[in-house]
């Protein structure tokens, strides 16, 4: 009884949880007089596309399609894991397997910079972007991203390093293995799972991003899918099937990239949890 019992409300969290997300996509098929019906449906009576074929064909503002502001956004999330991932993984390593000084002090200041508020950064970051020169730019955001996702990087991988022997290393030293070969070829592949965990926040967070996308770019052409979202809501009116279905296809690329790497993504959140 006590296992049923178990079973059934995982069952309902599960629904409680996948139920948004179904209503979003069953929304999306629906035409507008079921959308505004006084009564509404769970399953569309007459599902149609025409909310996707309206948003994968029109141009939310001119000159710019949807597509355009999905690519912005892949680019600059990919972008993001890429370089969090690489960075990340040097400075872990450093501090994992090094000692110098102020080495604690540079993890406190870790976990520190993980309790301030984006919006208290919004002003400083804004000043320090234009200082640069990339204001309006996509580099911007991935800067931007890439020091919001760091430290939670660094923190983390860096309890994957520590779980590798060091006797593994110092045997491939012993057969002739450079420090970068040990560290292609030994070190890499085992801390594998920790980079796919990171990479899954590090994809989150410059994907769903919206206030420092809409601060520090003013193109419209550069705009990203969270800022193309807000075209949808208008003073008077709001067109739900079109947001439903741009919600719809805003999540999909995070569902693909998580079934890419999902084989990995529970090893890599315990694994290192533990040295031994």
């Amino acid at each position: 009884m006590k296992k049923v019992a178990l079973n059934g409300a995982g069952l309902l969290v599960a629904l409680f949880a996948a139920f948004p997300v179904y209503w979003m996509v069953a929304t999306s098929l629906k035409p507008n007089r079921e959308i505004f019906s006084a009564t509404p449906r769970p399953v569309p009576a007459h599902p149609t596309l025409e909310h996707y074929r309206e948003i994968l064909t029109g141009n939310l503002i001119p000159g710019v399609t949807f597509g355009d502001f999905l690519l912005n956004s892949v680019l600059v999330a990919v972008s993001t894991v890429v370089l969090s991932g690489l960075v990340a993984l040097l400075a872990a390593t450093a501090v994992a397997r090094f000692r110098f000084r102020l080495r604690t002090t540079f993890l406190i200041m870790l976990l520190v910079v993980q309790m301030i508020p984006l919006e208290a950064l919004v002003i400083p970051l804004f000043l320090m972007i234009q200082r640069l020169g990339l204001y309006n730019t996509l580099p911007s955001l991935i800067l931007t991203y890439l020091g919001f996702s760091l430290p939670f990087a660094v923190w983390m991988l860096r309890g994957f390093v520590a779980a590798v022997p060091k006797e593994l290393e110092e045997a491939a030293a012993i057969d002739g293995a450079s420090r970068a070969q040990t560290f292609r070829k030994v070190l890499f592949p085992l801390v594998a799972p920790g980079l796919v965990a990171t990479s899954i926040f590090s994809f989150i967070t410059a994907w769903n991003e919206l206030i420092f996308a809409l601060t520090f770019v003013n193109d419209q052409s550069r705009y990203t899918l969270p800022v193309a979202m807000t075209f949808f809501f208008g003073r008077d009116d709001t067109a739900w099937g079109s947001v439903m279905a741009a919600s719809t296809l805003f999540t999909l690329p995070v569902i693909v990239f998580f079934l890419l790497v999902q084989r990995r993504m529970v090893s890599g959140l315990v694994a290192g949890a533990v040295k031994g």
